[in-house]
């Protein structure tokens, strides 16, 4: 047609800031209310419909993989490298349980992918992978310093970090004082005999 504008580089150029306002809305969302937020809430902050997210992303699973890096996986895979540098075992122990419990309760997005509510994401069930093998590895070395009960196991660690996660997603949220001080009260209940303070 004589005089169209050709509309290829413009749908390109809209189509790219449709995608960023929605990992924006979906990033915002995730960290706020966990990763079963209604899409219906994410297109609306994004300014787009639902059918948008699905085209750009194909769907709930496609959108979480797409910024779960940021939401979740950067700052988890960062507590873990931190807590390597802590040369106690004991102390390690301590502190990578006081961070996860402090992520757990500042971001519903980790209870979501703790609980493997979406097990069909690769990214999720891969991040579920590397806390598995830290939660090995923190607690054997303190387990071996006897920072921890002898019988206190991985698995043991494993449950406790569930059980929290679920009550966060279900339950009534405590105050921080509370969940502070229960974190404490948690601490002292693996702590092993012949150890100090964790």
């Amino acid at each position: 047609m004589a005089g169209a504008v050709p509309a290829g580089p413009r749908l390109r150029a809209d189509a790219r800031r449709n995608s960023e306002q929605i990992r924006s809305a979906a990033i915002g969302a995730f960290q706020g209310q966990g990763l079963t937020v209604p899409l219906e809430e994410v297109a609306k902050a994004a300014g787009v419909s639902k059918a948008t997210i699905f085209n750009r992303f194909g769907g709930r699973v496609g959108l979480i993989e797409a910024v779960i890096e940021e939401v979740v996986a950067r700052e988890l895979f960062a507590l873990v490298d931190r807590t390597r540098t802590v040369d106690d075992a004991g102390e390690r122990i301590a502190y990578y349980l006081t961070a996860i419990r402090d992520l757990q309760y500042r971001q519903p997005a980790f209870n979501d992918v703790l609980l493997q509510t979406y097990p069909h994401s690769g990214q999720l069930m891969e991040i579920c992978r590397v806390g598995s093998v830290a939660n090995e590895e923190f607690v054997e070395a303190a387990r071996a310093g006897g920072a921890l009960r002898p019988e206190f196991t991985a698995g043991d660690l494993h449950a406790l970090v569930l059980d929290n996660a679920l009550a966060l997603k279900h339950g009534e949220r405590p105050s921080r004082e509370d969940y502070d001080r229960r974190t404490g009260y948690l601490l002292d209940g693996i702590r092993g005999r012949s150890s100090g303070a964790l």
